[in-house]
């Protein structure tokens, strides 16, 4: 649907040695309920502005229907959420999202975030390394848009609306 070509076949998954990319579901609510509430402050530095999300007082019942949400929409391949595990799947590490661009000038819009608590700290650096080469190796995108890290939510919003 939309953004990818007909036929492209979505990657299911990513492994390195310090974590795996899969698509998420609802059955990983609690595991990403507590990332996210752990890490509120620094994802709310990232997204806040721009997505008004983690909200302060976000509920588990919210963050399901978020996953379902996000769940749906892989399956009908309009936008995809990857968890990001760890490499025995009992910690969620962060996320990565691949969606449809927003503006114009960009195949797609990538984001992407890692704990900050934990034995986890420093992890960002190589998820966002990782991220990097596989959406350039793995995807079909020329132009990635990565708001919030190479161009600001300003400068961004301040762009043409795509198509």
């Amino acid at each position: 649907m939309g953004f990818l070509p007909e036929g492209f076949d979505v990657p299911e998954s990513l492994e390195t040695g310090a974590f795996r990319l899969r698509p998420i579901t609802v059955h990983d609510v609690v595991k990403d309920y507590d990332a996210v509430m752990a890490n509120r402050e620094y994802l709310w530095s990232l997204f806040g502005e721009a997505w008004g999300w983690p909200t302060e007082d976000l509920t588990l019942e919210q963050d399901l229907i978020d996953l379902g949400w996000h769940q749906k929409e892989f399956q009908m391949r309009s936008s995809f959420d990857y968890a990001v595990m760890s490499p025995d799947e009992k910690r969620l590490l962060g996320c990565v999202y691949v969606d449809p661009p927003e503006k114009a000038g960009y195949d797609v819009e990538v984001h992407y975030w890692a704990r900050r608590d934990g034995p986890e700290q420093g992890l960002e650096e190589e998820l966002a390394e990782t991220t990097r080469r596989w959406i350039g190796e793995a995807w079909p995108f020329e132009s990635v848009a990565y708001p919030g890290r190479d161009i600001t939510w300003e400068d961004y919003d301040a762009l043409p609306d795509h198509g």
